[in-house]
């Protein structure tokens, strides 16, 4: 099976699951998001996929999400995907796609859910 990792090598949690998903024989494409973003309509299909909003899928404990309030309970998806575009450290890594539906894994067992 195939599967796609949304990855930052600098992420422990990252790496582990994309050692799950090589330990599971999968032909693992990664995407190194912070060097290839992914486009909004992406995130937006991802987290859907996903079953998850933007605000779910945001790196709240990153400063940067601090400081450009992204915190505040009357932020909109669309306030959150426009700045993961713009930086997109504040997207929470790692998510994996495969034919049975996209997970963000955090922790890492959640790779499981759809290998």
């Amino acid at each position: 099976m195939k599967a796609t990792i949304y990855h930052n090598p600098m992420c422990g949690t990252s790496r582990k699951t994309l050692e799950i998903l090589r330990d599971g024989g999968f032909d693992v494409w990664i995407r190194e998001y912070m060097k290839i973003p992914p486009t909004r309509d992406e995130l937006v299909r991802l987290y859907d996929r996903a079953g998850i909003t933007p605000r779910e899928g945001l790196r709240a404990k990153e400063p940067l999400a601090e400081e450009l309030g992204l915190n505040r309970p009357d932020v909109s998806d669309d306030e959150v995907l426009d700045a993961m575009i713009k930086h997109p450290i504040l997207i929470n890594r790692p998510l994996v796609e495969t034919e049975k539906g996209v997970r963000l894994c955090r922790p890492q067992e959640t790779v499981r859910e759809i290998l």
